[in-house]
């Protein structure tokens, strides 16, 4: 949930709303990976966003999504080896505004923290999708942009 009293207060603020809320994370993992390692990578993943991206901590929101091995085709060595039926695919949906440096810096440190908790950071692939807060609704209120009055 947005708190709407500290969104508001940065209102003002040019471009802050960027910092202030979201993103939305889509794991997509191979069935047979265990929910417990979902989480810990969504929580690896989450901490990441907020140290190199600045969003907000409390703006935790995840789906997982998860595939058989039939329904996902991988190039296997593209800019990298991986296990194809090992690999996940880290989707993030963001506002608009980070810096080429800070998302370069997400990548690495998603990754270092992969390795961390053990899972091999070459079976991941990330991809960012950035949008505006037009691009967002969280009730029948409307958009962001209209509910928070950006």
């Amino acid at each position: 949930m947005i708190d709407t009293r500290v969104s508001l207060s940065c209102v003002h603020q040019r471009n802050a709303w960027r910092l202030i809320f979201l993103p939305f994370n889509k794991l997509h993992v191979p069935q047979s990976l265990p929910a417990k390692t979902c989480r810990a990578i969504n929580e690896e993943l989450h901490e990441s966003l907020v140290e190199t991206c600045g969003v907000n901590p409390d703006d935790h929101f995840c789906l997982v999504a998860r595939y058989h091995p039939d329904d996902i085709l991988l190039h296997p060595t593209f800019l990298g080896e991986r296990d194809p039926e090992a690999t996940i695919v880290i989707e993030i949906a963001l506002l608009d505004g980070r810096t080429d440096e800070q998302k370069e810096a997400l990548f690495k440190d998603v990754r270092t923290r992969l390795d961390s908790i053990g899972f091999t950071a070459g079976n991941s692939i990330i991809f960012l999708l950035e949008n505006n807060p037009i691009d967002w609704s969280f009730s029948p209120a409307g958009s962001v942009k209209s509910v928070l009055g950006l």
